[in-house]
């Protein structure tokens, strides 16, 4: 039987892709995991057993000592003589790695590192086999659960009208002239939810406003809503959320449409919830994508983000912090520290906004930059030179 040893950690592609590889597919797979680990290795199993490769689980007893450690594989690799082995030396801690390479070399069994820059498995020890490209692509569902989260609602693959996407084409050619009327139709819409109802008063300002009059003929030419006196009315709640932001999450997704092919670009999908399985924590991610086996996340924003978040506090930090702050943790939390995180904000974002964007790993794409969002997505998805 061919069988794989992997050492369990945080970051679970490493060891999910060569065993999902055509070429380097096991039978059977043991991981090796310490007590902080159980979690992570029961997500892996789960993985596994939907893809039809067995999977055994190695408890070690003490991973910080590494003689006890040594003698536990080494009763594990006396186990496995008569069968195929190799070792995925990726994960685990540096202990576990060196005892693992120890036992593997007195075993004869055959071992790699999983390079995650480059998605190869580079063979290691006497083993002049050249570096092996990984050809498995990841899909959503099955890196989400290797990490502990699944989808627990079927993904909008984004169909909208022929009046929609001319309306979003229109918004964003627009975006220098129409933020403040934005801003206000987006305040409008939320109350509108937050009432739960379809409908929503107008106040005397809203009513007489020029700017706000023109978005609104915008949309109501696109069949979304329809202005009734001093109320505005929506077509219906899907209706609502596409005034309320979703025509940008739909120009987000578009661009990712037209570098797909360009960038390899798998199993993107927009408007996803997904659930911890273990404490049922659930999130909502506008847009998620898997390019070169990582996941990338974009989270799209139409309302002001560049105002403090405390009510009447000028000293408070803008919302764009708190985005910010949620969007690095969600990236890290649901896919590991491989993946990818882009504000996509009709607004532009301060400096010091753009500094903490930076500090935190996450991609902005802001203002008048977000028509050029295709050309963004290619510089953001494509690996450095």
């Amino acid at each position: 039987m061919n069988i794989h040893i992997c050492l369990v950690s945080q970051q679970a592609a490493a060891n999910l892709l060569p065993a999902l590889d055509p070429t380097l597919k096991p039978a059977k797979i043991v991981l090796v995991v310490t007590a902080k680990m159980q979690r992570q290795a029961a997500h892996l199993t789960a993985v596994l057993k939907e893809n039809a490769i067995q999977a055994e689980l190695l408890q070690l007893s003490n991973e910080q000592d590494f003689h006890q450690t040594e003698n536990e594989l080494i009763e594990l690799a006396a186990r496995l003589e008569e069968h195929t082995v190799t070792l995925n030396i990726t994960g685990g801690t540096k202990l576990m790695s060196v005892a693992a390479q120890s036992v593997a070399q007195a075993s004869g069994w055959r071992m790699f590192y999983v390079d995650a820059d480059t998605d190869r498995a580079i063979w290691l020890g006497q083993d002049k086999t050249p570096p092996h490209p990984l050809q498995e692509q990841l899909k959503l569902r099955h890196y989400l659960r290797s990490y502990g989260f699944e989808l627990t609602s079927k993904p909008n693959r984004s169909q909208a009208s022929a009046a929609q996407q001319r309306l979003t084409q229109t918004l964003v050619e627009q975006v220098g002239s129409l933020e403040a009327s934005i801003s206000v139709l987006n305040a409008l819409a939320q109350d509108a939810e937050n009432r739960r109802s379809l409908g929503v008063p107008m106040n005397d300002w809203q009513r007489d406003s020029r700017s706000l009059d023109v978005l609104l003929r915008y949309f109501e030419d696109a069949a979304a809503l329809s202005v009734q006196g001093d109320r505005i009315q929506f077509a219906s709640e899907a209706a609502r959320d596409f005034v309320k932001g979703g025509w940008l999450e739909l120009h987000a997704i578009q661009a990712v449409h037209q570098v797909t092919g360009s960038l390899g670009i798998r199993d993107k999908a927009m408007g996803l919830e997904v659930q911890d399985v273990t404490t049922q924590t659930r999130n909502e991610l506008d847009i998620a994508f898997m390019a070169r086996n990582r996941l990338f996340v974009m989270e799209c924003k139409t309302a002001r983000i560049d105002r403090p978040q405390g009510q009447g506090d000028r000293t408070a930090p803008p919302k764009a912090n708190d985005t910010l702050f949620k969007l690095a943790e969600n990236c890290r939390r649901i896919g590991g520290l491989g993946t990818r995180g882009m504000l996509v904000s009709y607004r532009k974002l301060q400096p010091p906004e753009m500094t903490l964007a930076e500090a935190l790993g996450i991609k902005v794409v802001a203002g008048s930059d977000i028509a050029r969002l295709p050309e963004k997505l290619k510089h953001w998805v494509q690996p450095a030179a």
